[in-house]
């Protein structure tokens, strides 16, 4: 009898019954996987968004606000000088100027009688200013009516070593000194003031009198070669004749610096205008455009299409409701009128894109005829009905209200309130400030009154401050899309969890089968270890 067939043990792929099965497991995890991804595409595009209106907003900051003081950083703050002359003198030759934020502007008539210089002094040729000069003494030096300091020479020092120890001492004195080669072998010290309008004051106070010793005093301790005579500015400002012991002078008009740099001739006068600088408010709004434009493109390319007419795959905002309506809010905001103006009477407009452009020439045009109403229509104003109650600032989100402000028996401010409630102002002295935290953060004022009273504060908010509180909202840390940020990477952070307790599992279920599968290979071996012995048996009890 013999017996025949073959094991099919070794046919079976386990490998790939335990792929299968951990497979099957993780089809739920790869679809979990997916939505992740996808909430991932939508959270870096809402930050693109969340970006471009910061950026929107940062660049609005200059627009939003027109208060005129030397605390403004807004544009229509700015301040740009015009310089021009009558009779025979350059203007740029005898005067520079700067302007600060908030100057008063207005045009203004200079003359210069003479401009402010400091002493110099020069002493006899010495014929090196390496050589020891074998001097010894100790002299004081300074300049009249300011500090002085004791300078040592010994008898190895140079005329170099004098001069550093000098100018060692210049922060404490105002004197500088130099030495100047006249020719080869031909060196002479030369003694400055630091500062104008001052003599240099100089004595020996033992051993040698250095300074005599190099021809700079003479015997009567008089310098006895002046290059240069110290004295006063003198000019006159619209007739007024004043004097000034600097060139550079700051405390004639405020946030004016004038810098004095040489006289006019008799009859020749250096011509000032100070005017609002429109080139910052026409670079501002051109900022805006640019940035405006870079968050409507990053909005345009969520709503984009596939050429069947659904939402492209790039578009995973396509459709969303928080997009749409910053959208909605930015272009009411544009669309509305303030002061009686729109955006068009300053040259905004927009493409067939629906994205903005400026023409430069219109909004240069009205800059120049109608400020006051472009600075009404771009900004926050705020006004109140008291003289007594100077704005100091309207922040960007300016209110209207009444503002009741109490005096105490000694005539200081006490206290402001609105509507009975004192905690939304604070008070120091005679400034009045609205309170972190409230409505009108950011607005201050300053009192001159000795009285009490109820003063009304009106405000109005520009195109540009509607603009800025939008984009300001939307892109805050507290805003819309940084919500819809963090719901997403929450829920993204629970679907991982799931993932990551998916995979365990399958881990664990792969192992197990593992395990499982390598018992049956094994009972199936030890079987046909068997059935090949009983084979063996039955086909030798054959042949025999």
């Amino acid at each position: 009898m013999t017996t025949t067939g073959t094991s099919t043990s070794t046919s079976i792929d386990w490998s790939a019954l335990i792929t299968a099965a951990v497979n099957a497991k993780l089809t739920q995890a790869t679809t979990i996987s997916t939505t992740i991804t996808n909430n991932e595409a939508k959270i870096s595009a809402y930050q693109t968004l969340q970006t471009d209106l910061s950026t929107l907003s940062s660049g609005l900051s200059s627009l939003a606000t027109a208060v005129v003081n030397s605390l403004a950083t807004n544009v229509f703050a700015t301040r740009a000088a015009t310089l021009s002359s009558t009779g025979d003198v350059s203007a740029s030759s005898a005067l520079s100027m700067s302007v600060s934020n908030g100057a008063a502007t207005g045009d203004h008539t200079l003359t210069i009688s003479q401009v402010a210089t400091a002493q110099k002094v020069v002493g006899t040729s010495q014929s090196s200013q390496t050589d020891e000069l074998g001097y010894s003494g100790t002299f004081s030096i300074g300049l009249e009516g300011g500090t002085t300091a004791d300078i040592t020479v010994d008898s190895t020092m140079s005329l170099q070593d004098i001069v550093d120890s000098i100018n060692a001492q210049t922060s404490t004195t105002n004197v500088q000194a130099s030495i100047v080669q006249v020719s080869s072998g031909s060196y002479e010290m030369v003694l400055t003031g630091t500062e104008d309008a001052a003599d240099i004051t100089y004595s020996s106070t033992s051993g040698d009198d250095i300074l005599n010793k190099l021809g700079v005093t003479d015997s009567t301790g008089a310098f006895a070669d002046v290059l240069q005579t110290s004295q006063a500015a003198e000019f006159t400002l619209d007739g007024i004749s004043m004097t000034r012991d600097t060139n550079d002078i700051t405390d004639v008009l405020t946030g004016v610096t004038f810098n004095l740099l040489q006289a006019t001739p008799d009859g020749a006068t250096v011509n000032i205008s100070i005017e609002p600088d429109t080139s910052q408010i026409e670079s501002a709004v051109e900022t805006f455009v640019t940035n405006y434009n870079t968050f409507r493109d990053a909005v345009i390319a969520q709503q984009a299409t596939s050429s069947d007419g659904t939402a492209d795959s790039s578009a995973v905002l396509f459709g969303d409701g928080t997009m749409r309506d910053i959208m909605d809010a930015l272009q009411n905001a544009l669309n509305s009128t303030v002061g009686g103006l729109t955006m068009a009477d300053v040259g905004l407009s927009f493409n067939e894109k629906n994205e903005l452009e400026l023409d430069t020439s219109t909004l240069s045009e009205i800059l120049s005829t109608n400020l006051s109403g472009v600075t009404t229509l771009l900004s926050a104003q705020t006004k109140t009905s008291s003289s007594q109650l100077t704005v100091v600032n309207t922040g960007t989100s300016p209110q209207s209200f009444t503002l009741d402000v109490t005096v105490d028996a000694d005539g200081n401010l006490s206290s402001a309130s609105v509507g009975g409630d004192s905690s939304l102002f604070t008070v120091s002295g005679t400034t009045i400030i609205g309170a972190a935290g409230t409505a009108y953060a950011g607005m201050a004022f300053t009192y001159s009154g000795s009285t009490s009273q109820s003063i009304t504060v009106t405000s109005t908010s520009g195109i540009a401050t509607q603009l800025y509180q939008i984009s300001k909202n939307y892109s805050s840390s507290s805003g819309a899309l940084q919500t819809m940020i963090t719901n997403l990477t929450d829920r993204d952070n629970e679907l991982q969890q799931k993932v990551d307790d998916i995979e365990s599992a399958a881990s664990a279920y792969q192992t197990q089968l593992q395990t499982q599968y390598a018992s049956y290979q094994a009972a199936i071996e030890s079987a046909n270890n068997t059935l090949n012995y009983l084979k063996a048996l039955l086909n030798s009890s054959s042949s025999d």
